[in-house]
């Protein structure tokens, strides 16, 4: 088959579809892939994905912030010359906007086969809380917020509506699309778990601890608030009040989008060092590797891959109660849940690996069972291509593709 993989941000490719790309490839499939020009000549990319076995990065306009129709629509026509040029048989896109206009574009360039994998409900989603109602806290509450929401919620449904299938990344979001009505009646549907995460690659290692002996701290997350950074930074103060000796680090780059924290809070941040802000790299081994205690208070997430690098390695992780962080976290055994937007309790769940250093051990081997049980890369890129309309996959025409197992329970 000839398969065509849209993407948002042309490195993602690599990083969070990368062993897909090479499963198809290796199964004899040609793969296609087509993602927004990067910056520089991205050749670096273009480099990887050959290796991979795609044979060409093709690209298209993607303004992945705006809201500007004008934009939006080339975007779509783009995609749809695309796909009647390359003529694939199956469509693959992922993240929102790719998801919704690649959809779309297929539809109208004859309707190949479309396979949508949400990956997160992100910034658009704001506007509704976990069970799809409009009672958020704070700055979520709005009205523009609210108005987005719906109108997202509306183009979901217009372009899942004809999907051969649908992927998520946890059960929550799994769960907000049928209540919303957004998926399409007898369409099939599956839960992985999440990108998956290469074992190998971020193996254990022994927690860090400061010289006087006190935990070290992480979060990596993007620099949005939607991520819960700004609760991060506070629960941080808070705790280093009563416990001044422990070490925060907050590993992230700013991001073009509404919700991203302004420079102006940033520099704010720096001077207080209440955090310390490390600029994004390359390979965030080294970072999880001087840290004790992993930490991401985000409002959502599809199934956040920093968590789970963070689990493979071995480390304990405080995250919120929420769709997509809540199925990173066995509470009281791998690290703890806390409700989302509560400093306080955040900062609370944190100081327990302060007044029990011993359980920092305890449970981040905990948290590298559980990565092995349900986050394998290899299980969750087996999981997928099971529910691809693939030759291999389909006996005869007649015979429906089965479902995987719902890669997020036990």
């Amino acid at each position: 088959m000839r398969i065509l993989v849209v993407a948002g941000h042309a490195p993602s490719l690599v990083n969070f579809r990368g062993p897909l790309l090479a499963a198809l490839a290796a199964r004899g499939h040609h793969v296609l892939a087509a993602a927004p020009p990067e910056p520089g000549d991205g050749e670096a990319t273009r480099a990887t994905l050959r290796r991979l076995g795609v044979a060409e990065l093709l690209p298209y306009p993607l303004d992945r912030g705006g809201t500007n129709p004008v934009r939006d629509a080339r975007t779509i026509l783009a995609l749809r010359r695309m796909i009647i040029d390359r003529a694939p048989n199956l469509v693959l896109p992922y993240t929102i906007k790719p998801v919704i206009y690649a959809s779309l574009a297929a539809r109208w360039a004859g309707s190949p086969r479309v396979v949508s994998l949400v990956t997160g409900l992100g910034y658009a989603f704001g506007g509704l809380d976990a069970d799809g109602g409009m009672d958020m806290p704070g700055r979520l509450r709005t009205v523009p917020r609210r108005c987005l929401a719906g109108f997202v919620v509306r183009l979901y449904e217009k372009a899942l509506e004809r999907n051969d299938a649908v992927i998520f990344q946890n059960p929550d979001d799994r769960a907000l699309f049928e209540r919303l009505g957004i998926l399409g009646h007898g369409q099939r549907v599956a839960v992985v778990g999440g990108s998956g995460v290469d074992l190998t690659h971020f193996s254990p290692v022994p927690p860090a601890r400061t010289e006087t002996g006190a935990p070290v701290f992480l979060c990596v997350a993007r620099l949005l608030w939607a991520k819960g950074v700004g609760v991060y930074v506070e629960a941080c103060r808070m705790l280093k009040r009563r416990h001044p000796e422990v070490v925060c680090r907050l590993l992230g780059q700013p991001d073009a989008v509404p919700d991203a924290v302004p420079a102006e809070v940033l520099r704010r941040w720096r001077e207080d060092r209440v955090v310390e802000i490390v600029d994004s790299v390359d390979d965030v081994r080294e970072q999880l590797a001087a840290a004790s205690v992993f930490v991401l208070p985000s409002f959502r997430e599809g199934a956040p891959r920093a968590t789970l690098e963070a689990m493979a390695m071995a480390r304990p992780v405080v995250t919120t109660d929420m769709p997509g962080c809540r199925q990173t976290v066995e509470d009281g055994v791998t690290g703890y849940l806390v409700p989302p937007f509560e400093p306080g309790e955040l900062s609370r769940a944190m100081e327990r690996f302060v007044l029990d250093p011993e359980s920092i051990a305890t449970m981040g081997q905990a948290a590298r069972r559980l990565a092995e049980e349900r986050f394998d890369v290899e299980r969750v890129t087996r999981d997928m291509l099971a529910v691809l309309p693939l030759p291999e996959n389909a006996p005869s025409a007649a015979s429906p593709i089965p479902a995987p197992p719902d890669a997020s329970r036990p």
